[in-house]
């Protein structure tokens, strides 16, 4: 493998990774109901919903919350 095929490859694989950030996050309905109970429980403190969803991280679920619920500011 050339030196050329190899950077194609990282452009592929960072073009990946950046629409995965830009897309809407995927949950189940089981973890919809979790972020929302807990939300209820513990406002807006991430860290501590994604500590309750093994795989999720406090940011995943912000962005989630905040693509459904936004503010009304």
């Amino acid at each position: 493998m050339s030196y050329m095929d190899h950077s194609s490859d990282n452009a592929i694989e960072d073009s990946t990774v950046q629409s995965s950030k830009d897309s809407k996050p995927e949950f189940s309905e089981d973890e919809e109901t979790l972020i929302t109970r807990m939300y209820n429980l513990v406002g807006a403190r991430w860290s501590l919903v994604a500590g309750r969803i093994p795989g999720r991280t406090a940011e995943e679920i912000e962005k989630y919350w905040t693509s459904r619920y936004p503010s009304k500011e």
